[in-house]
């Protein structure tokens, strides 16, 4: 999940009913005619396919050069949508019949999709693929609806707690042992600040939902909560663990553990922050070992899981992008051998690993490139304990910065307004908008 700002300019209900209720009809053969998923060509000439800006653009572009070179005579022609377009777009080409064979798309919007009956259901022609066992649970969790699925991962984006080792030492901590709960997160925090010149021991996005999500979410979900509310009926924010960690992150504030310019971070300059060298530990994703290292080459840092309340539990957020066949598409045999290829053991060890991206399958963690490098063998570890949330309405309830959870965030962080109160405001305003869904 790739957290700067990248929300809908269209409201996505709307867009999906408006757009269902005008689909052409469709002629995608059934998949009782459909020949076996191989990894190569189904037929021959230029395939389609749409990919929002804004993600895993490096990785994408791997990909389908891959399939281009395997597969010359079927090449995928790749055109980036901007991410504030990609909903109404992929909408709108419903609707008049103009869409891609295939596409990618931000896994957190997929049930919506689903719902509106705007992608190819693929069940019969992938439920079969041995593949599948040991794909992204995130993904396919939300790649699924009413026990159909719809889509394979893309490409994977996890979230861990990354930890400043040469602070560690500085501050008389261990620096090959990362903090396995929040008591523990908290003492280090502690101890790390206390070194003055500007050095904090954590970091909270103040004015970013999806960094929070990503970062914060896991936390409650350690210790035992469910944040979002899945449909008209269902309760959000439930379990003992949203009342703790809200209280956590309000100490954290308080102490001064947290820099003070953090509260108006929106997401824009969420990813350049761990790298500074002045934060002792952070919650982000695994595109930032890359980056930290651009950033600072010197600096010594480590992985481990974002921790809950009991020692040794953790969470992360499972983000990123699945691939899919709108409904619509000519070339439904072909996209899903594009499939076949993305899952594949050469294309994750070969594409995916050697580019020290995340593997999509957690059988093909244990791979030559993640051995060299000991730094994505450990964020990898997230994906064992990694949710993702389903809902059809994400976006309200969760990613509009106007949303109820980053309101009950900010007014945990910066307020001294009852915890409780807090959770209830935010709570009636999540079961409100998951009734309208």
């Amino acid at each position: 999940m790739r957290i700067r700002p990248r929300w809908p300019v269209l409201a996505i209900a709307a867009t999906l009913v408006v757009s269902a209720c005008s689909q052409p009809s469709t002629t995608t053969p059934p998949a009782s005619t459909a020949k076996a998923a191989t990894t190569s060509c189904a037929s021959s000439g230029e395939l389609s396919m749409w990919e929002r800006s804004g993600g895993n653009k490096g990785m994408v572009d791997a990909l389908v050069e891959a399939w281009n070179t395997k597969n010359p005579t079927c090449k995928i022609k790749l055109t980036y949508i901007p991410h504030t377009e990609m909903v109404g777009k992929i909408a709108q080409g419903i609707a008049s019949g103009e869409v891609p064979d295939l596409m990618g798309m931000d896994l957190i919007y997929a049930p919506q999709f689903e719902k509106a009956q705007q992608l190819v259901d693929i069940t019969d022609r992938i439920k079969g693929w041995s593949e599948l066992s040991t794909a992204s649970k995130g993904h396919m969790t939300v790649a699924t609806f009413e026990e159909k699925l719809y889509g394979v991962p893309l490409y994977a984006d996890v979230s861990a707690l990354f930890y400043n080792k040469d602070l560690f030492q500085r501050a008389g901590l261990d620096p090959n042992k990362p903090p396995t709960s929040l008591a523990e997160l908290r003492e280090f925090a502690g101890k790390i600040t206390a070194l003055g010149g500007g050095i904090k021991g954590y970091y909270l996005p103040g004015n970013c939902a999806g960094c929070n999500i990503f970062t914060v979410g896991p936390l409650m979900w350690a210790s035992g909560a469910k944040i979002e509310a899945k449909d008209a009926g269902d309760e959000p924010l439930t379990g003992d663990g949203v009342k703790q960690v809200l209280e956590f992150t309000r100490e954290m504030v308080k102490s001064k553990n947290v820099p003070d310019g953090a509260r108006t971070e929106n997401g824009e300059t969420f990813h350049l922050q761990f790298g500074s060298g002045k934060l002792g530990m952070m919650g982000t994703g695994n595109f930032n070992i890359t980056l930290a290292r651009e950033q600072n080459p010197n600096m010594k840092f480590g992985i481990g899981l974002l921790p809950g309340m009991t020692p040794g539990s953790s969470a992360s957020f499972i983000g990123g992008d699945l691939v899919v066949i709108p409904k619509g598409s000519k070339r439904v045999d072909d996209s899903v051998n594009f499939m076949k290829f993305l899952l594949s053991d050469d294309v994750q060890v070969e594409v995916y690993a050697k580019l020290l991206n995340l593997t999509t399958r957690s059988d093909m963690v244990n791979n030559k490139y993640f051995q060299a490098e000991p730094l994505v063998q450990d964020v990898a570890k997230a994906l064992a304990v990694g949710q993702t949330p389903y809902t059809l309405t994400f976006f309200e309830q969760i990613n509009s910065p106007q949303g109820p959870w980053l309101q009950m965030l900010q007014k945990a962080y910066y307020t001294d307004e009852p915890i409780d109160k807090i959770i209830t405001d935010a709570k009636a305003a999540m079961k409100s908008i998951a009734a309208t869904g």
